[in-house]
């Protein structure tokens, strides 16, 4: 008896160790990261003279670096921002919503991971649910 309270300890402790590792931002946060990203790529889109040089526009830099910086707070590291970040340095390429997509794919991974959570929450209760019986 003793040893199944031990094991049963040790796997939530483990269970949590993993739940705290694997963080997923909250509804707020994507919420604002959408909208930033949106706006950048509105923003390079529409003011498209100043963003036209592409790596060698200030601008567009500044723009770049300071998206990628709060999407960063936001979200936390994602190599989804890797592509998004270079593909601004080449002319022309700003007319593709990049940050938009890079927040959309994050947002779509978190959801996957946290029905696959879910799901293994469900299944060790019912394991261990079977192993009191």
């Amino acid at each position: 008896m003793q040893r199944e309270s031990i094991g049963q300890a040790l796997s939530n402790r483990q269970g949590a160790m993993t739940q705290a590792i694997i963080e997923n931002p909250s509804r707020s946060r994507f919420q604002a990261a959408m909208i930033l990203a949106v706006i950048a790529d509105l923003l390079q889109i529409v003011v498209f003279p100043l963003f036209i040089e592409g790596g060698a526009s200030p601008a567009d830099d500044l723009l770049d670096v300071g998206i990628g910086a709060a999407l960063f707070y936001l979200l936390g590291w994602h190599w989804e921002f890797t592509p998004s970040l270079l593909a601004k340095l080449v002319p022309g390429i700003d007319l593709v919503p990049f940050w938009t997509m890079a927040v959309a794919n994050v947002y779509r991974k978190s959801k996957q991971n946290m029905v696959a959570m879910q799901t293994e929450r469900e299944e060790r209760s019912t394991l261990s649910g079977a192993r009191g019986v």
